[in-house]
């Protein structure tokens, strides 16, 4: 079965907290998006709504906003997630995983926007 280790940051706190899912628990997050606000409840956090902010799958590519789709994809990037440049004015061919959550996504990161 499917298992989904979620990473949830409290911005107000400054802290974080580790939920890992399993089986039929992970069925209502598969088909979101980056920037969805899901329920609380979902990761045990029954009153809090959360926001779905990031990710990588299961080979540790990450994800990204701007690819649609749960699908892998060899892009050009110069910043933002997947890509850190060493030179001003860099851009390499990295590959990334799109902003679908799918079976293959192993890490999620949410953050806490409503209590």
């Amino acid at each position: 079965m499917a298992k989904l280790k979620l990473i949830i940051s409290d911005p107000k706190k400054g802290k974080s907290q580790t939920v890992e899912l399993e089986g039929p628990k992970v069925t209502p997050l598969i088909g979101r998006r980056i920037g969805e606000v899901i329920d609380g409840a979902t990761a045990g956090l029954a009153g809090k709504k959360l926001q779905i902010s990031g990710g990588t799958d299961q080979d540790g590519f990450p994800m990204r906003g701007d690819i649609h789709g749960g699908v892998k994809a060899k892009i050009l990037l110069s910043n933002g997630p997947g890509f850190r440049s060493s030179t001003r004015g860099e851009r390499k061919r990295k590959t990334v995983r799109g902003n679908t959550i799918t079976a293959e996504t192993a890490q999620l990161n949410l953050k806490i926007v409503e209590e």
